[in-house]
């Protein structure tokens, strides 16, 4: 699909900057793997668009200064959905 890498690293960089998304979320709709993603928009931007690079690289670092949060609450829901789960087999039981 995206087999030029310039434009590749100028796509996914607008996609980053433009929608604030995570280097997962952007390679999940993409279709390329995260790696790809982060080498294209951490390396490869640099060369093709300083401006663009600068956006992304402030979306990178607000992504990472969240993750621990992100990571928090999936894990509270994992729990939540484990407990939901026992307390129905209970009811019902199991």
């Amino acid at each position: 699909m995206l087999s030029d890498y310039k434009s590749r690293c100028v796509l996914l960089g607008q996609y980053i900057a433009e929608n604030g998304c995570t280097v997962r979320e952007a390679a999940a709709v993409f279709g390329i793997s995260k790696s790809t993603v982060h080498k294209d928009v951490t390396e490869k931007l640099l060369k093709e668009s300083p401006g663009l690079y600068k956006s992304v690289l402030s979306v990178l670092h607000k992504n990472k200064a969240e993750r621990h949060l992100r990571g928090g609450e999936a894990t509270k829901r994992k729990y939540e959905l484990l407990k939901d789960g026992l307390s129905s087999s209970v009811d019902n039981g199991g």
